[in-house]
């Protein structure tokens, strides 16, 4: 029975030992931020304002038509 209680008490005191052991962090690198700068795209359809006033023009032109 002295044994089993030796026994025991051996892990018991192994485990926390090896719980709170002190290993050497792991320490991740930090790198700088990187900023990346997107250009505006000029695309080939009209803008929306051009649209809107060539829209505008036509309306205006057909009510004066009739």
């Amino acid at each position: 029975m002295k044994s089993l209680a030796a026994a025991a008490m051996f892990i018991a005191l192994t485990n926390t030992v090896h719980a709170g052991s002190l290993d050497d962090p792991i320490v991740e690198p930090v790198m700088a931020p990187v900023m990346i700068e997107e250009e505006a795209a000029s695309s080939s359809a009209p803008s929306g304002a051009l649209v809107i006033t060539l829209a505008t023009i036509a309306v205006f032109g057909a009510a004066l038509a009739n």
